[in-house]
């Protein structure tokens, strides 16, 4: 059966009596490129030969249904950063939940953006991947009965910024593994591409910049995502206000800002209204933070806004970043100003400030903290409470599944302890329905970044020092922003609250790919007492991966790479078909 036919056969039936959410389908074939955004030609992984990949556009509640073709010649998952898989950690896509795709194998997730709004991106989470790309948006827009707290604007755009080396991420993975520092990154791309030759002498000819073009007096938003390695950036368009709205699914109260601290994994929505008198382009600019400036200077990306009435192309210096190298805190205030709009709803109609997070008690209270990297049996490691974490080669939801044991370890410390090291697979033992507050504390000399997957989190505090019980009287208890990742500040704290709504294993990993391969993460099982799987937790989907101790129930699959997509339109029809079924026998339900 063709792709086309079914799919118009599947809306159709899906349109009897309401009988479920929509489905968007996406087809993606996951291979190597050459391209040379810094001048020098270099492999990256690419989606369906574009690098970054294809957006993916979908509206609160849509099932989202992504067929994945492995055409690298290693394993394969992707992660959807910041999508909440409600209840549903099987298409996670990260080690703790999912077996890779092996090379040449194709794998379809099968999720919904259950009332989820806002802006956020997926990408490679395995072995240093997403240093050589692989990475896209994902737009998930409010349905049309629930207004946005803003007027519509006259456009959209996604800008990804990140630090970028030349090397290839499987060059950057052995430097890690042979416990050398990654060094200073060769520039910073936007949208894949390097800078505009703002300077003879720091840029070389021929580099291909993005251009952005834009009507005067009209309004865009700016979907801007942080999906590099491990530099903060200082994000910022010359003569330009930057209207914050909305970050990782919370709207938020809007500000203008004139530069704003992204820091790794993170995201954030601009409304940017072109007033400008429009005598020349105006610079887009994402420079490296915290740095010595003499040593970074070339890590700095900058592209292009184009006014259709523009009189010539930029020239002169580019804006001045925040002049603080060596004192954080005015990217702190920053962070701290950032508050959530608690009279508008999001994906429902209800404000968003109606879950009243500040007046419900903890159960569970973790502070995790992380140390400069230390040796471990001769090793560079990361670690978190003295922790390094090493993946299992069984999925640790798979071997809960299965019953079988050893794998992992509840025994993860609730506080930092100082004993020696240690590498282990090591997790937070969580109670579905409990309420959690963490604490990062960083003891290292950088910005980390931390993500939870599955979850967003409500950020009520951070400042240096080392946290103590009495840091919680400096609280914000009423309209923290609601987000999946927040920066810690180095010799600081950051604090979160978090509901534990969604049964299953989840990771809580910095977004810093060198400190995350080497060890800096653990994950959450949340588990139902009352015994939910089929219940208050999906049960796991009939494609299933195994591997580890599970692998010899896994059926073969003929691998087929790049040449094969007719097999990979196959497996998505085959999908698609049960997908059908499922709707025509809810439709007549109903």
């Amino acid at each position: 059966m063709a792709a086309l036919p079914l799919l118009l056969l599947l809306l159709a039936v899906a349109s009897l009596g309401h009988a479920a959410d929509p489905y968007a389908f996406f087809d993606w074939d996951v291979s190597y490129i050459t391209a040379s955004p810094l001048g020098v030609p270099q492999q990256v992984i690419a989606i369906n030969k574009k690098f970054p990949g294809p957006i993916v556009n979908i509206t609160t509640n849509y099932n989202v249904v992504v067929n994945v073709l492995n055409s690298l010649d290693e394993p394969l998952l992707i992660t959807w950063d910041g999508i909440q898989h409600r209840k549903n950690c099987w298409e996670d896509g990260v080690l703790g939940t999912n077996c890779p795709i092996p090379p040449g194998w194709n794998w379809t997730y099968n999720f919904q953006v259950k009332d989820q709004i806002g802006s956020f991106f997926y990408f490679p989470p395995l072995s240093m991947q997403r240093a050589a790309g692989g990475f896209g948006g994902i737009t998930v827009n409010n349905r049309a009965v629930i207004s946005v707290p803003f007027d519509t604007p006259d456009g959209d755009y996604t800008l990804f910024i990140g630090d970028w080396y030349k090397k290839n991420h499987t060059d950057l993975r052995k430097m890690l593994d042979d416990g050398k520092e990654l060094g200073v990154p060769d520039g910073v791309l936007m949208n894949g591409k390097g800078p505009y030759k703002y300077n003879d002498s720091l840029v070389p000819d021929g580099i291909e910049y993005e251009t952005i073009n834009v009507e005067p007096g009209k309004t865009y938003r700016f979907r801007v995502h942080n999906v590099g390695v491990s530099t903060s950036l200082n994000f910022r368009i010359q003569n330009h206000n930057l209207a914050l709205v909305e970050t990782e699914g919370s709207y938020t109260m809007k500000q203008n800002f004139t530069n704003l601290d992204i820091h790794v994994g993170q995201s954030y929505s601009f409304l940017i209204t072109m007033d400008q008198n429009a005598s020349s382009d105006y610079y887009i600019v994402a420079s490296a933070r915290f740095v010595n400036e003499s040593i970074w200077s070339r890590v700095t990306g900058v592209a292009i806004l184009h006014y259709s009435n523009s009189k010539g192309k930029a020239s002169g210096p580019l804006p001045d970043p925040p002049n603080d190298e060596y004192d954080k805190t005015f990217s702190m205030n920053q962070a701290r100003s950032i508050r959530m709009n608690v009279s508008t709803g999001a994906a429902r109609p209800n404000p968003q400030g109606s879950f009243h997070y500040g007046n419900i008690n903890v159960s569970q209270v973790y502070k995790l903290r992380n140390e400069p990297p230390v040796t471990i049996n001769g090793k560079k490691r990361t670690t978190l409470n003295g922790i390094s974490y090493s993946p299992p080669e069984t999925p640790m939801r798979l071997a809960d599944l299965y019953k079988k044991e050893g794998v992992y370890t509840l025994d993860f410390p609730t506080m930092p302890t100082d004993g020696p090291p240690v590498v282990g697979s090591s997790i937070i033992n969580a109670t579905y329905k409990n309420f959690m507050e963490i604490v990062f504390q960083n003891n290292d000399t950088k910005v980390q970044t931390y993500h939870i997957d599955g979850y967003a989190f409500w950020v009520v505090g951070m400042d240096y020092g080392e946290w103590t019980e009495n840091s919680r009287g400096t609280y914000n208890k009423w309209d923290g922003v609601s987000r999946c990742t927040t920066q810690v500040f180095p010799g600081a704290w950051t604090a979160v609250l978090l509901s534990l709504d969604s049964p299953g294993v989840w990771n809580v990993r910095t977004e810093n790919l060198d400190t995350w391969y080497l060890g800096q993460e653990t994950y959450i099982r949340v588990l139902d007492p009352a015994g939910g799987y089929n219940v208050t937790e999906m049960v796991a989907p009939d494609n299933i991966l195994y591997c580890g101790l599970l692998k010899d129930k896994q059926k073969a699959q003929k691998p087929h790479g790049s040449s094969g997509l007719a097999s990979s339109a196959a497996a998505l029809n085959r999908h698609l078909l049960a997908v059908l079924v499922s709707l025509v026998v809810v439709a007549f339900v109903h």
